[in-house]
């Protein structure tokens, strides 16, 4: 994913310039972002009162059962992020997964209206995030057989699969880790590793139990090799049920949805780090040179 946000930026700025506008405004405008994200808004001077915003976000699909439709319970809580305001049409627009029908009329002009906008352009959040909370919800259920569960492969986006396996009173999240520089290899698998001494300690026991292996682990065994064909490893998070107990759920399944994110950030901004101190390094090398 892109960005740690849940709103999306552009989104959020749009919304808010028409909502702020003194007269009514014309607008068709296509935002693209990235993980094949796509918004369509919509609104028309002849129709002042109303806004129309379209989304087409890649679904986390379970393997190759893919489906662009929003499930039931997905729908459910987009209705509930700004009741009041949104209106969900169907069918959606041509292209679209999802079509809201937003009354500006029904938003103040004061502070509330900034966290109200920004939960409606938190709507690709909330549609992917209702999806793993799903299945993160049924951590403690019993309905678990001896054997390890088969994995449940979740596609966010093409490149950057996870698999989730349900067991007895857990549920395992896998991340294959792939890179195209050796360099960012190197990083990420130290990275790996300190994740897991700190995950260790005492300071940190309430967290998910997190392992690096540079081999696929038991659970995976049977899938796909090109899904297992990784030159970073594996990197797997223990969830249990005090994780997702009231509000930590949401932060969980973000944290997961982020994961991929999280470790390319942190990569850049290693690599970042070591080129700069290279750099003060060869100019520093380079004036003590004519006084030699």
């Amino acid at each position: 994913m892109a960005c740690f946000e849940r709103a999306s930026p552009a989104l959020k700025e749009i919304l808010l310039k028409i909502h702020r506008a003194e007269k009514p405004m014309e607008v068709d405008h296509n935002i693209h972002e990235f993980g094949s994200v796509n918004y369509h808004v919509q609104c028309s001077a002849s129709e002042p009162l109303y806004t129309y915003l379209s989304i087409s976000t890649p679904l986390l699909s379970q393997g190759s059962q893919l489906s662009s439709e929003l499930q039931p319970h997905t729908l459910y809580m987009v209705k509930g992020i700004c009741p009041d305001v949104m209106e969900i049409i169907k069918p959606p627009k041509q292209g679209y997964q999802l079509t809201l029908k937003l009354n500006f009329a029904r938003i103040p002009h004061n502070k509330v209206s900034m966290k109200m906008i920004t939960d409606i352009s938190s709507i690709q959040a909330v549609i992917l995030s209702s999806q793993l909370k799903d299945l993160l919800r049924k951590v403690d259920s019993q309905e678990v057989s001896r054997e390890i569960y088969k994995p449940i492969k979740l596609i966010y986006h093409p490149r950057e699969p996870f698999f989730v396996i349900k067991q007895l009173r857990k549920i395992t999240a896998v991340f294959p880790m792939r890179f195209k520089e050796n360099t960012d290899v190197i990083i990420a698998t130290a990275f790996f590793q300190e994740l897991m001494d700190v995950g260790s300690s005492g300071t940190f026991a309430k967290a998910p139990h997190c392992i690096w292996s540079p081999i696929p682990p038991p659970e995976l065994r049977g899938e796909p090799i090109e899904d297992l064909s990784t030159n970073a490893g594996f990197v797997s998070f223990d969830i249990t049920s005090r994780h997702v107990e009231g509000k930590k759920l949401d932060k969980t399944v973000w944290n997961l949805l982020n994961f991929y994110t999280l470790v390319k950030y942190h990569v850049k901004s290693t690599r970042g780090y070591i080129q700069r101190r290279m750099r003060m390094r060869l100019e520093s090398l380079v004036q003590v040179l004519p006084e030699t």
